[in-house]
């Protein structure tokens, strides 16, 4: 008979399973996307786009914060188990969100129009379609907001299937908008951004229909308990020092790199940044699946299996991620051409240096929902939060004594190991979590991973013709060295034991 840690592992693989079904079906659907919409619109229009979005997006650091504290607290309270609590949080995050989406509205709006019309550097006669992209950027990025609520609440509940069938209903309308693309009644980019902005509503619509029909909790209240509110917001100030950070080191990069370089670099940036987030969702779906665990685990007291999984499900994500990544690392290059008709210079090497970007962030989730699941982050986020502040200064630094507009991400890589050390140093008085023991059992266990599947593929692709033959070999001997060194040199036995447990017994409950 399983005990309530093998069934929470047991549910936690079979989410994921769940999720990896949608992420397969998005990143094959997004690649082509991405391959559509850059050959309608053009390198420069679809790096106007890349860069708008990006000026939008800076507005996440009003908004992030408080998605993480609505999802720390709906997660938290299903934790103690407390039905009336969630319907509070719940009906409280909604009428934060509503009024947060006026603040942004109202914001964003003069501050994009300024930005674009006398520091971007655009085109003048396509200053008329960035102002409109803008006006959309804006309204997607609101309707968004309010969804955050909802989705907290589905991952709180663990009912993903639910995530998994709205985000292929996603990938499928964003589709729908790449292919009509090519049938605008007028300026491309202007049509784009508007069915984006009319695909994000429906999936937003989704969302809400199935929340309210599958959770109680989810009936809004026109609530504003102060308490409540007051401890949200004092989890949510803090958290935006580190939300600011990230939003920053992403979208700041993608604006210095068009204040030096221009909007064809853009498009190269964000060619490769499609790509990494399409091969970093597989780490971000396992971490969906095991996040409501962690926080979970740390409401109920029982810190003993919260440790065990913020190690284990460190080592998973880089493992997930470096499969993925290896094959992409060696065949860069043939992997553009076959995906994109035109590839943007620079593509390559930007892909490259966001991939050992994310390898290297993916030691960092669980240890980010662990700081999350306590409430006390004052200190953690002053310290992260503000070494993370630097990418942005030292990236302009390097740049303005001439290095290329790869350095941007080059100096994300570096802080972002400086950035683990820290959190291992700072979770040791908040959880107990040993900064030793994770170095030995999971930094140097993804290392030694690592260097040992590199050495086979770097062998054989070295004497393989360029091609679609020598790229279906070269990724085949990628995927099997990371895969055969995962499991015997990463994974120890009874963790081995379970994955073969689970692939040939997969019967519910």
């Amino acid at each position: 008979m399983e005990t309530g840690n093998e069934q929470k592992s047991r549910r936690i693989a079979r989410n994921t399973l769940m999720l990896y079904v949608r992420m397969f079906f998005l990143m094959l659907v997004g690649l082509y996307t991405s391959r559509i919409v850059l050959s309608a619109l053009g390198e420069n229009d679809y790096g106007i786009y890349n860069v708008v979005g990006g000026v939008v997006a800076m507005f996440a650091v009003i908004s992030g914060a408080l998605n993480s504290a609505v999802s720390r607290f709906i997660t938290f309270e299903m934790g103690k188990g407390s039905e009336a609590r969630m319907n509070k949080v719940y009906s409280t995050a909604v009428t934060i969100q509503i009024i947060l989406s006026i603040i942004v509205a109202a914001v964003a709006e003069p501050v994009g129009i300024w930005f674009i019309r006398n520091e971007m550097t655009i085109a003048p006669d396509r200053i008329p379609s960035a102002l409109w992209v803008l006006h959309f950027s804006i309204l997607s990025f609101v309707i968004n907001l309010m969804s955050v609520p909802q989705m907290a609440s589905i991952t709180a509940h663990e009912k993903m299937s639910a995530y998994a069938y709205i985000g292929i209903m996603d990938g499928l309308l964003r589709l729908g908008v790449a292919l009509l693309i090519v049938h605008s009644p007028f300026d491309r980019l202007v049509f784009y951004s508007a069915l984006m902005a009319v695909a994000v509503l429906i999936v937003r619509m989704a969302y809400g229909i199935y929340c309210r029909l599958h959770f109680a909790e989810c009936r809004y209240r026109p609530v504003f308990d102060k308490p409540l509110v007051k401890e949200m917001f004092s989890f949510a100030g803090w958290n935006f020092i580190g939300v600011t950070s990230g939003v920053l080191r992403d979208q700041g990069g993608n604006i210095l790199v068009n204040l030096f370089f221009g909007t064809a670099m853009n498009a190269a940036r964000g060619v490769a940044v499609q790509l990494n987030s399409a091969v970093q969702g597989f780490v971000t779906n396992f971490m969906t699946a095991v996040n409501p665990q962690i926080t979970k685990s740390y409401a109920s007291g029982d810190r003993d299996y919260m440790l065990s999984l913020v190690s284990k499900s460190s080592r998973m994500s880089f493992y997930l991620l470096f499969m993925i990544a290896l094959p992409l690392l060696f065949n860069t290059e043939y992997i553009l051409e076959l995906w994109l008709k035109d590839v943007p210079s620079h593509s390559a090497a930007f892909v490259r240096l966001f991939l050992v970007f994310a390898l290297s962030e993916s030691l960092s989730n669980s240890l980010i929902t662990a700081q999350l699941a306590t409430g006390k982050i004052r200190n953690y986020q002053i310290i992260v939060g503000g070494l993370q502040l630097l990418n942005i200064p030292v990236a302009y630094i390097f740049l303005k004594t001439g290095a290329p507009a790869e350095s941007t991400v080059a100096v994300s890589i570096v802080i972002s190991q400086i950035c683990l050390a820290a959190r291992l140093a700072l979770l040791k008085g908040m959880v107990g979590l040993s900064p030793k023991d994770f170095f030995l059992r999971v930094y140097l266990n993804v290392l030694t991973v690592a260097v040992c599947a590199i050495v086979i593929p770097l062998a054989i692709t070295r004497i393989l013709p360029y091609g679609f033959a020598g790229f279906c070999v070269s990724a085949f001997v990628c995927v099997v060295s990371a895969a055969l060194s995962v499991l015997f040199v990463g994974c120890r036995r009874n963790e081995r034991r379970m994955m073969m447990s689970f692939i040939l017994n997969k019967e519910a409950e």
